[in-house]
């Protein structure tokens, strides 16, 4: 892959800004360990979910000979930031920009490319904690890891522009349809673990 500066730049700091909202929201008490504690959850769940996502959108157009590139929307960073405080966050960090011959097929495959990405994180975090069942913080890393990527799937699904779910859909209906399924389905039992 091929990255400008301000690509590098902008993801960094979409990852590390995502991760620091995700890392308000989960600190529990006013403690700067459990606050880097989260911190590095956060990093290492939220923010690895995010950035892989982002990359698989440009790994593939790039396959396509398409030219793409991640940019920060550096309001919503923000945003999230903010309303990480009140207890929520709203996560649209910016995206990957594509330029060239794009069909409705290949814009509907680099689409889907993302929310699969986080499903398959989702199961990589799942897997140890139905075999290891691990306590403590490494248990926490694993439940927020499954939670947070199921979530992330489950989100960029919506079937609604600007969503990476409104392209699958126009592209393919059965395979949105059993993506959507499938990320409810990863999402809704992260409740039970």
């Amino acid at each position: 892959m091929k990255f400008s500066k301000k690509e590098v730049k902008d993801l960094l700091s979409a990852w590390l800004l995502i991760s620091l909202a995700f890392a308000i929201l989960f600190t529990t008490e006013l403690s700067i360990s459990v606050f880097i504690t989260s911190f590095i959850i956060s990093l290492l769940t939220a923010g690895i979910g995010f950035l892989f996502h982002e990359l698989m959108h440009k790994s593939l157009a790039q396959k396509y000979h398409l030219w793409a590139e991640f940019r920060a929307s550096y309001n919503m960073l923000f945003l999230a930031v903010l309303f990480s405080f009140f207890g929520f966050i709203i996560a649209a960090p910016g995206g990957v920009l594509i330029q060239g011959h794009l069909t409705k097929e290949r814009n509907g495959k680099i689409s889907l490319a993302g929310p699969m990405t986080n499903l398959i994180i989702a199961i990589l975090f799942l897997i140890p904690l139905l075999i290891l069942k691990p306590e403590n913080l490494f248990n926490l890393f694993l439940v927020y890891g499954f939670k947070i990527n199921s979530l992330l799937a489950l989100f960029n699904l919506i079937p609604f522009p600007p969503f990476d779910g409104y392209k699958v859909m126009d592209w393919n209906k059965t395979i949105y349809y059993i993506s959507a399924i499938f990320a409810l389905g990863l999402f809704i039992a992260s409740f039970f673990i």
